[in-house]
């Protein structure tokens, strides 16, 4: 149960909110001005429950693959050309993201997915089967990957442009 810390005063309806998402297993959008408080609502959030934070900083390039994991082609062909041995596991040029690093956890974490609006109109919408059903396929490496907990999911929106999801 979440409520205000030494650090940050929230109100009864931000309480209710949260505590809401919380239980539901339901990710939490909280829309307002730079500097009003979001991020460290996270922050102070994961303080108070004991949980890890991963924090996810959107940027007007960032696209939603790289939330899951990105694989490095680059890498793998130079190691390829240089003759290193672990050319040959497609594993070792797999970088996980915030997501799969969430997913990961044994006990339940917090995923920050920050200022959600500053990128692409389609992001939101191209993580919603994700973070519904909590899994996501690696086609290099063909594996499912799972969360073992379902992250508590706080997004954050500076209101600069409408958030359009399915």
């Amino acid at each position: 149960m979440f409520n205000s810390t030494e650090n940050y005063i929230a109100s009864d309806e931000l309480r209710l909110a949260v505590n809401a998402a919380i239980t539901l297993e339901k990710p939490l959008l909280i829309k307002g001005e730079p500097g009003t408080g979001k991020t460290q609502l996270a922050e102070e959030l994961a303080k108070s429950l004991h949980c890890k934070l991963y924090q996810w900083h959107i940027k007007s390039t960032t696209k939603a693959q790289q939330g899951l994991y990105e694989y490095d082609a680059v890498s793998r062909l130079r190691d390829s050309q240089l003759g290193d041995k672990r050319v040959h596991d497609i594993g070792n040029y797999i970088v996980k993201g915030k997501l799969w690093q969430a997913f990961e956890e044994e006990q339940r974490p917090i995923l920050l997915i920050d200022e959600i609006d500053k990128a692409d109109i389609e992001f939101p919408n191209d993580l919603l089967q994700e973070l519904d059903k909590m899994e996501f396929y690696v086609y290099e490496t063909q594996q499912i990957i799972k969360a073992k907990q379902r992250p508590i999911i706080i997004i954050t929106s500076n209101n600069e442009k409408e958030l359009l999801c399915a």
